[in-house]
């Protein structure tokens, strides 16, 4: 049956619609709607077809058909929308009061937003929702967002839309803040948002303005030496998997295999059995119904245990030795570096035996100079002790077992822990002793120590311990493909860095050992993705001193407007409580990054007199999801090709590079696995001089890359000031992403 006169004037209407400004050619388009569409074709059949058509149409000449897709699926959103929430598609968006109330009666709205704002607010915010916004999605941003994090009933059907979500996410995020100039906040968080300049983390994007409460992203927790520990750790690891969270956990202070308990020698099992306890949870506790947990784990290169634990995830070999779930990452000295470069030898020690012989724990010390410090001091002692056991190994032999398992597995990650602490911002209250599971946070750590057990009633056990510190994460990233093409830095940090501060009160987290330590140290992670869309839209080639001294520069402004930003916070609401005595306020901060200008010494000086709101400010996540939503590239990364297609287990949708022209396609043709490493080494040493904490850096590499040539990777890694590297992405590796640490 042939299309009626009538739909096909509505079919032309829409494809016409849909067009308006894009580089498309539409006659094939509307001849191949014409001969598939009859008047049996219901509007939502019509609006499927027409999406496919147009994501078919997609290549590296006509990436626009993107847009095309996108505007006609958005017409799908209303629809559905409309329908449930009872009001005409037309009017694309309906009632945002009414959205409110409805979604906060049914449990899936917090209560806090009809509590902390008025109907007349309300109505205000809905007047500047900006449905034109819309159209800033390419079409498998659109999807993912609305398929992803759109709220909808306890039935599935949808009923928030994407302008929607953010100025939801805005209220939430502003709702304690003072009423004389909230109304003002909201609206520019909703701008950064809605213009998509930033994006928030993925517990955020999701949980904001919900019941479920959870914002943070990733959280690190240290393990101590015996079983009350071990266990607690792991029941707080379940709690935090089910909330949405990725865990990073130090395994380094638990006795090695054959160590003493309680003076029998040779009784203790090791780390390896509590690893795979903590794989068993992150395969039994899922993430929110919808992924198994993600765990890394972190053990010191000198642990006598760190053999068998670099094979863990290997595909061969005694699988009762295995633990396939985790994500392992390696501590590293200065000094191990130095002896895989020298081939010279190496000593593993049981933690237990030498906290028990020397009378210290040689992971509680780092090396405070490049060359020299007190770590190697102690090693060197433990190394001369007759009364300690060790085992002499080769450093290279080490290094090789980590590379081999790369290349098999993507990991272990690599955490370089002297120029970590000695980069720490706060090493007045602590050390730092890994990273989490995306490698870019980096924040002072210690165990949580059981204290006593008591009956304070005939049925009633109380167990009191004293927090460690339990890191916790608050992400948020710059889109810099948007936002430094509109030279909206200054503007879009400064309510960024409000946003993030104020996830740390309003946050729901279900340890209290994470909420006193936010607390303590009021930390964010401000980040950024889209480098490789920037560096095509100001046509620099990858492999270029150009980039590296780009990233330099980009990253110290990046930089001094964040310092800024918490500054005039802490100015506002005063500093983070361990400010006194921190690198902030001594002003070693300023010297150890060598910032000399008169514009860096005059904020020095108020940072000085105002103090500083957050006590680790900027960190690199991998942001590959939520740069999908925003239509960028992934993280510092480079693309992996300029057109290809997304597969998931629900879609295949074909991409191109974003902003692909005939003027960016040069410079996206040096995809991630033919680029030259050692220039992406020397952009985040460029970058990582900025950041505080750390950067998730992947390095891409073929399956036949030679052993010396992924050392020397390393080696520059190292020697360049990197404090971590995440993945090794081999050709042939298939890595599962964690989406936790996305921002």
């Amino acid at each position: 049956m042939v299309m009626l006169v009538k739909d096909e004037e509505l079919v032309m209407k829409m494809i016409s619609e849909a067009t308006i400004g894009l580089s498309v050619d539409t006659k094939e388009y509307k001849e191949k709607a014409i001969r598939t569409i009859s008047s049996e074709t219901s509007k939502e059949q019509i609006v499927d077809i027409l999406t496919k058509n147009a994501l078919e149409n997609i290549d590296e000449a006509n990436p626009d058909w993107t847009y095309v897709a996108s505007r006609i699926y958005l017409k799908n959103l209303y629809s559905q929308t409309a329908k449930h929430r009872n009001y005409e598609a037309e009017a694309k968006y309906g009632d945002f009061y009414q959205l409110i109330t409805e979604l906060t009666e049914k449990g899936i709205y917090s209560k806090l937003l009809l509590e902390k704002y008025t109907e007349s607010e309300i109505r205000e915010y809905a007047r500047s929702i900006n449905s034109k916004n819309d159209e800033l999605f390419d079409y498998l941003g659109l999807y993912t967002f609305a398929t992803r994090y759109l709220a909808t009933d306890h039935e599935k059907r949808l009923f928030e839309l994407p302008q929607e979500r953010w100025m939801i996410i805005a209220m939430y995020l502003m709702q304690d803040e003072a009423e004389t100039y909230r109304s003002q906040l909201v609206l520019e968080a909703y701008w950064a948002l809605s213009n998509l300049y930033m994006t928030v983390a993925t517990p955020t994007m999701n949980n904001a303005g919900k019941t479920h409460g959870q914002l943070s992203s990733c959280f690190i927790d240290t393990v101590d030496d015996n079983l009350q520990s071990i266990y607690d750790v792991n029941s707080d690891v379940a709690q935090l998997s089910k909330n949405g969270g990725g865990i990073g956990v130090y395994m380094g202070k638990v006795r090695g295999r054959g160590s003493a308990i309680k003076g029998f020698k040779g009784m203790s099992s090791g780390v390896v059995p509590w690893i795979r306890q903590l794989n068993n949870t992150a395969v039994s506790v899922d993430q929110l119904g919808t992924r198994k947990g993600a765990i890394a784990i972190y053990l010191d290169i000198w642990h006598a245990d760190i053999e068998p634990f670099l094979d863990l995830k290997l595909n061969n070999g005694d699988e009762r030795m295995r633990a396939h779930d985790i994500f392992p990452g390696v501590s590293l000295p200065d000094y191990f570096m130095e002896q895989v470069e020298a081939r010279g030898d190496w000593y593993l020690f049981d933690p237990h035996e030498v906290r028990e012989v020397m009378g210290y724990s040689l992971e509680d010390f780092y090396d405070e100079e490049k060359g020299n410090g007190t770590w190697r001091k102690k090693y060197l002692e433990c190394v001369a002790h007759t009364g300690l056991s060790k085992r002499k190994v080769k450093a290279i032999d080490l290094m090789k077992r980590i590379m081999v398992s790369q290349l098999e597995t993507g990991t272990p990650f690599m955490f370089y822990r002297d120029e970590v602490n000695r980069q720490n911002n706060n090493d007045h209250e602590g050390i730092i002793y890994c990273s989490n599971l995306c490698t870019e946070i980096t924040q002072n750590q210690s165990p949580t120590e059981f204290l006593e057990e008591y009956v304070e009633k005939e049925d009633i056990i109380v167990k009191k311990y004293r927090s460690g510190d339990y890191v916790v994460c608050n992400l948020s990233s710059i889109n810099l493909g948007k936002a430094v093409p509109d030279d909206v830095l200054e503007r879009l940090i400064t309510i960024q860095v409000r946003m993030l501060d104020n996830v740390i009160d309003i946050n729901t987290l279900p340890i209290k050992q994470t909420t006193i330590t936010n607390q303590k140290y009021r930390a964010i992670g401000l980040g950024t993705f889209g480098w490789h869309h920037l560096l095509a839209l100001k046509e620099m080639k990858w492999e270029s001193d150009l980039a590296v001294n780009f990233a330099d520069e980009l990253y110290e402004r990046i930089a001094y407007l964040t310092i800024k930003a918490s500054m005039k916070l802490s100015k506002e609401k005063t500093s983070y409580p361990l400010f006194k005595g921190s690198k902030w306020d001594t002003g070693a901060y300023f010297e150890q990054k060598g910032y000399e200008s008169t514009e860096w010494k005059a904020l020095q000086d108020e940072v000085n007199e105002h103090g500083i709101r957050n006590g680790y400010l900027m960190a690199v996540a991998p942001n590959s999801s939520t740069s999908i939503i925003a239509g960028s590239t992934a993280s510092i990364d480079p693309i992996f090709k300029v057109f290809y297609h997304e597969e998931k287990k629900d879609f295949k949708i074909p991409v191109a590079a974003p902003d692909l022209t005939h003027r960016t396609y040069p410079y996206y043709q040096r995809s991630a696995y033919i680029v030259d490493q050692r220039w992406s080494v020397k952009q985040n040493a460029a970058r990582q001089k900025h950041i505080d904490q750390a950067i998730s850096f992947n390095m891409y590499v073929p399956n036949t890359i030679r052993a010396s040539v992924l050392l020397d990777l390393h080696l520059q890694a190292w020697n360049s000031g990197l404090k971590t590297t995440y993945y090794v992405r081999s050709t042939s590796t298939d890595i599962e992403e964690c989406e936790w640490c996305h921002s």
